[in-house]
């Protein structure tokens, strides 16, 4: 009996090819072994003469209970080799045979009867080490139960990606049974937007043989597809133990868990810095409306996107009223802003304007109550609860607001009005995380409007005493062309006590003052008032400039904490003389015709308040056209620049006397004012008819 093989080359179509061993039967060495029916071996294969020891040449015709079985176990032996030749029933067991070295082994046997073409009977035995064989199926056992029992997802592909085998652990992960994964393609069941690109990492794992190892995926299971869930990828090559490639092992863990732990923890990253970048940007200003709308543009940043900031008009005015828990509320807008353009804030009102709204609109319920109002998913119904009307609500409706937040502004345990987010692009509903956060930012940014509405109030109040403290002259007095201005500093410092006086005198004369009050504040503008008062009374005394700053000097000294500068003019027309005294107060600018801008060289003299000091008086003659420029330290002062360089651009504003004085007034003013400036300015210019 001879075993062959055939095989046809490639030049020969359609032919059979005998397909390449597996290399299975190698590993477990199985040999043949054929018994005629007296028990002589008439075949006797490589892997037999490996197993039992005997050569071909010396196996073959020999007896083969004689050659490896043990005489205790020989009429068991020829017992079962009877039975399988008359009954033609196969036997298979393991028996101990004797090695050709004299050892005892375990080999497995499976045992068939043969019958030729003459109908001759042989006997087939199929051996394999015993030890070897246990030890191959307590590893595919062991593998068996790995692959079902593992939690991690396993999926042996071919080479061409297509699905041989899953787990089910891989089914639960993709929802799919086992049986519909066979021959269907990676992409079919594992729904990766960058699915691509993995199939091209396992078509390289595949050609080169290099594991790619813990890749990190994204997506929606076809089981749960409103649920993002994330995967650890890896890939091997599968080979056989002769080298040959045959496919691919996928292992898929679920990181679901992880992945949202780590979301959430940088979600809780970025929301503490969101809320320490609110710390420095929200408030930078005491501006209601700069406060508002810093307030929106962070929230807009991270947490809407759409967002509005409304404050009730009674809290903007600073007045305190019971309000009713249902009744309708009057809102002023301070800021709008959106993440994207959407037609959403065309819903919205403006800022500036003034909008009132019913007690059963949610913004409304949200002051009312003093507590957050949250909107997961917007119905209809919600949206005419939302917007100011029926025009308001469909335009919401259009932008696709799907999720709504109002949080209120409180400050001081008083509701000042409510911070109003809406979502459209996101698709997250708010939830309470999102709640905590607004909460936090309506919370910082409401002290802020609360000092801010404050200020304003008191500075309102300062700016309107002083206003009505400083005089409404005429434009011209005899000899003289007058102009103007009174300029409070910039919101972010209170008004101060700068103030000028044009007080007509006897014999046409006229008495020019400009002062400072060193402070601010209503007590500063209060001051402002006394002393303005008191240098009328005392000029109307007919007093030498001198005498009033020394009689200024001692009232000054009667009022605790302040210090006083002071110039104090007296233009007299018929002589064109002007008698000039200083206190402490930066020296006047002479500008004439055909002259350069020139400061006024005076005694400067000691502030008003410090006591006991003689003041002297300096003359200068005003010739027709000549300006006579009086400012406070306001004009020129700033933390940047030193105060001769600013007394020289000063001087360069006036190199055109004949200038319109109002042209000129405006000209000094927003020349060297900025809007940064912290002090108040009063200007005075006088021109000589």
């Amino acid at each position: 009996m001879t075993a062959e093989s055939f095989e046809y080359g490639d030049d020969a179509p359609g032919a059979l090819q005998a397909s390449r061993p597996t290399g299975l039967l190698d590993v477990l060495s199985v040999a043949a072994v054929v018994l005629d029916s007296e028990g002589r071996i008439v075949f006797w294969t490589p892997q037999a003469e490996d197993l039992f020891g005997y050569t071909a040449q010396e196996a073959l015709g020999t007896y083969a209970a004689r050659l490896f079985v043990h005489p205790e176990h020989l009429q068991s032996v020829v017992s079962l080799f009877a039975e399988v030749l008359e009954t033609g029933r196969s036997w298979a067991g393991t028996f101990p045979i004797r090695h050709k070295d004299g050892s005892t082994r375990l080999t497995e046997f499976r045992n068939m009867r043969l019958q030729d073409d003459l109908g001759d009977m042989y006997a087939l035995g199929i051996a394999a080490d015993h030890a070897l064989l246990q030890r191959v199926e307590t590893d595919l056992a062991l593998c068996e139960r790995l692959i079902n029992q593992s939690p991690i997802g396993l999926a042996l592909l071919d080479p061409d990606l297509r699905y041989l085998l899953v787990n089910p652990a891989l089914e639960r992960i993709d929802g799919i049974p086992a049986e519909d994964h066979v021959g269907r393609h990676l992409r079919e069941t594992l729904r990766f937007p960058d699915i691509d690109t993995i199939e091209s990492a396992l078509r390289q794992v595949i050609t080169t043989g290099t594991p790619l190892l813990d890749q990190y995926h994204v997506g929606r299971p076809a089981a749960d597809p409103d649920q993002e869930r994330a995967w650890s990828l890896s890939f091997y090559r599968l080979e056989d133990p002769g080298g040959r490639v045959l496919g691919a092992a996928a292992s898929v863990v679920d990181v679901t868990e992880r992945h949202r732990a780590a979301a959430e923890a940088d979600r809780a990253r970025r929301r503490l810095a969101l809320i320490a970048d609110a710390s420095t940007r929200v408030g930078t200003t005491l501006e209601v409306d700069r406060t508002a709308h810093e307030l929106a543009e962070i929230a807009a940043a991270e947490l809407a996107d759409v967002v509005a900031v409304d404050i009730l008009d009674s809290a903007l005015a600073c007045r305190t009223s019971r309000r009713p828990d249902n009744g309708p509320e009057l809102f002023r807008a301070l800021a709008l802003t959106a993440a994207h353009p959407t037609v959403a804030l065309e819903a919205a009102d403006a800022p500036g304007d003034l909008a009132a709204y019913d007690g059963d609109r949610l913004v409304t319920l949200c002051v009312h109550t003093g507590r957050p109002v949250l909107v997961r998913h917007v119905g209809d119904r919600d949206l005419a609860r939302i917007g100011r009307d029926e025009e308001a609500s469909g335009l919401l409706a259009r932008a696709g607001v799907h999720s709504y937040l109002a949080v209120p502004l409180i400050a001081h345990g008083e509701v000042l009005g409510a911070l109003d987010l809406k979502r459209t692009r996101n698709p997250l509903p708010f939830d309470q995380d999102d709640v905590v956060l607004a909460g936090e930012l309506a919370s910082r940014a409401a002290v802020a409007i609360d000092n801010a509405r404050w200020f304003q109030s008191v500075r309102n109040t300062a700016l309107t005493l002083q206003r009505s403290l400083l005089p409404e002259h005429a434009q011209h007095r005899t000899g003289l062309e007058l102009a103007s201005r009174y300029q409070p500093a910039q919101a972010t410092s209170e008004v101060g006590g700068d103030w000028y006086d044009v007080i007509p005198l006897t014999g046409d004369k006229t008495a020019l003052v400009v002062g400072d009050v060193m402070g601010n504040g209503i007590d500063a503008a209060a001051t402002m008032g006394r002393l303005r008062t008191a240098t009328c009374a005392y000029a109307d005394l007919d007093l030498a400039p001198g005498a009033v700053l020394e009689h200024l000097d001692h009232i000054t000294c009667d009022l605790e904490h302040y210090i006083v500068t002071c110039l104090y003019a007296v233009y007299d027309p018929h002589t064109r003389q002007c008698c000039i005294a200083n206190a402490g107060h930066m020296p006047p600018a002479l500008v004439g015709p055909g002259r350069p801008p020139r400061l006024l060289r005076l005694p400067s003299g000691a502030p008003l308040g410090v006591g006991g000091v003689t003041f002297e008086a300096t003359t200068v003659t005003l010739e027709p056209g000549d300006l006579l420029v009086l400012y406070t330290d306001g004009l020129v002062e700033t933390r940047q620049h030193s105060i001769d360089d600013r007394l020289n651009v000063m001087l360069s504003f006036l190199d055109e006397p004949r200038r319109p004085l109002e042209e000129t007034c405006d000209l000094l003013l927003y020349g060297l004012r900025h809007p940064d400036d912290h002090d108040d300015v009063a200007l005075l210019i006088a021109r000589a008819l």
